[in-house]
């Protein structure tokens, strides 16, 4: 589920270029949509801010997929309205993703960071790793990486502090390509860390060096873009979720069981495969 208090940005690096929120914000604005009607412009919502008062299930829910909640044109008061919600709803785990890293950690003291609020930044080469530690220091029990639209090598991430790491390619017409030896260095850095590795997509078939994967196919139950199996399995990996063995393993394709390699599992950092 999405919440969009906040919809529009502005482009500040190069993971922006091909934005999907624009996109899509174009097509929604042509169609009449009254939240879109500024288009791609940063515009605040404060009617939303009583949507997830109605919702009566427990929600995993993407705060602001069409917009950025520490841009700098998004005033603090609000922020502090959009996490009072947050608060005021332990139910539902709310994940914040920004690539306005500076700006969060400035803000961050002035937020009360409850256990539902997860918080990310995006990071899609090494000319913006430095976010990383701006995440760092953050008071957020549960911080994470967004690696996507990954359109370079990361090859020496920090992530001491991090709970999570998320990696996908790029999608849509003018998509830049992934290189399977970007995701398989990431992966290798989350093993070593002991960080849960999630790999969500190729972005386009022709990035996807295995083109048998089943997950391109649309009819499949973990259909991605481009596929999401990764050296034959499946890579969902979520933090908060116990596993007894050292050595696991995950059900794909077929119910063909693929073994992992042995990994260190501490009490603050484990795994769970979907």
């Amino acid at each position: 589920m999405t919440w969009n208090p906040t919809t529009g940005c502005t482009k500040i690096s190069a993971g922006c270029k091909f934005c999907y929120a624009e996109v899509m914000s174009k097509r929604l604005h042509a169609m009449g949509i009254e939240k879109y009607r500024n288009n791609f412009k940063l515009t605040l919502h404060p009617d939303s801010l009583l949507d997830p008062y109605s919702w009566k299930k427990p929600q995993l829910v993407f705060v602001n997929s069409m917009s950025d909640l520490f841009h700098q044109d998004v005033p603090l008061k609000f922020i502090q309205q959009v996490f009072k919600v947050m608060n005021d709803l332990p139910q539902h785990r709310f994940q914040i993703l920004t690539k306005r890293a500076e700006r969060l950690e400035t803000l961050h003291r002035h937020l009360n960071w409850t256990e539902n609020i997860w918080i990310g930044v995006s990071v899609e080469d090494e000319r913006v790793n430095w976010r990383i530690d701006h995440l760092r220091s953050i008071d957020a029990q549960m911080k994470f990486l967004s690696l996507e639209p990954l359109i370079g090598p990361l090859k020496k991430l920090d992530l001491s502090g991090i709970h999570w790491v998320i990696v996908g390619g790029e999608s849509g017409h003018k998509a830049r390509p992934i290189k399977r030896k970007w995701v398989t260095e990431i992966r290798e850095q989350c093993y070593q860390w002991c960080v849960p590795f999630f790999f969500k997509q190729w972005g386009k078939p022709v990035f996807n060096p295995n083109p048998n994967d089943p997950t391109i196919n649309a009819v499949h139950p973990q259909h991605a873009k481009g596929g999401c199996s990764l050296d034959e399995y499946i890579s969902h990996a979520f933090p908060e979720e116990n596993y007894s063995e050292e050595e696991f393993t995950l059900h794909v394709h077929k119910d063909k069981l693929i073994h992992l390699p042995p990994l260190l599992i501490d009490s603050k950092s484990v795994f769970a495969l979907m």
